[in-house]
């Protein structure tokens, strides 16, 4: 996956001024577009269409510095149709108008082309088996709500906490299948997990494929195929993230599998009554490498 990143950001740094097709990119690393946006966004900490946004205007820069090409010819060199769609891109990653730093020289945000290195220290043990599971299905109740990857989501709160005691204990009554008891799903995530961008969130439990829903809870249909579990024991949810955080850093890189799309899965398995600490199963859907 290391090599694979590294090919990906040679390969834009050639094709920086182009359309760039990222889906057949990954074909030709062995790969998929879904796995390459997820891997990147978690090691690079910004999404892939940042960075190539970013890398763009720094070599943008350079061509409005020397001031040798007019605006309007700089912003089609690097793949725009106006000065002012190029002007809003320019001003996005620099925080100034092309015209002011081509006057002043000035100032300048340098996006330097990244380099992927794998250093695995150990740092987060990493409690994992796989398990193979025929179709399921999630029911419960579901919401939209931004990403938010550090620290309590409070509209995921505000969600759960919406509800009444009684449903939770309806729910996990629900319970047929693994994962088992309550469950925290979130699904159609954005390929490049990018910080506030919409999901869906599911308060609910998973139950046998044809299991019959009622009219009132929402569903999610889930394929049969391969789980990567992780087991998760600390301070919450802070050890539940720092493990999420680590599958990318650490586990997908030293494995061999890759992510597949579909919903990722937290069972609470035990908690303080403060939800203080807990201990967590992350279940991802995964597929060989």
């Amino acid at each position: 996956m290391i090599a694979a990143l590294n090919q990906l950001v040679d390969l834009l740094e050639e094709h920086l001024t182009e359309e760039f097709d990222v889906n057949a990119v990954a074909r030709t690393l062995g790969t998929t577009e879904y796995h390459l946006r997820r891997m990147f966004s978690s090691l690079a900490g910004m999404p892939l269409s940042e960075y190539v946004r970013r890398r763009r205007m720094t070599v943008a820069a350079a061509d409005v510095v020397r001031g040798e090409d007019d605006l309007l010819s700089i912003a089609v060199r690097h793949g725009y149709g106006s000065t002012e769609a190029f002007g809003r891109a320019f001003r996005a990653v620099h925080g100034a108008s092309p015209g002011d730093v081509r006057r002043d020289g000035g100032p300048l945000r340098t996006q330097p082309q990244l380099r992927f290195r794998l250093t695995v220290e150990g740092s987060t043990p990493m409690d994992t088996r796989i398990v193979d599971r025929p179709a399921f299905r999630l029911i419960g109740h579901a919401a939209r709500v931004p990403l938010i990857h550090h620290g309590i989501n409070p509209h995921i709160q505000q969600h759960i906490t919406g509800l009444p005691p009684q449903e939770h204990l309806r729910l996990k009554a629900l319970s047929g299948t693994e994962p088992g008891g309550l469950l925290q799903v979130s699904d159609d995530l954005d390929a490049e997990a990018t910080e506030g961008s919409e999901l869906t969130y599911l308060h609910g439990v998973a139950v046998s494929g044809g299991t019959p829903v009622p009219d009132d809870l929402d569903a999610i249909e889930v394929p049969a195929g391969q789980w990567a579990v992780f087991r998760t024991a600390g301070p919450h949810p802070q050890a539940l993230q720092k493990t999420w955080a680590a599958t990318a850093t650490e586990w997908f890189p030293s494995n061999p599998w890759r992510l597949r799309p579909g919903p990722s899965i937290v069972a609470i398995l035990e908690r303080a009554d403060d939800f203080s600490t807990a201990t967590c199963e992350l279940w991802l859907p995964i597929e060989p490498a």
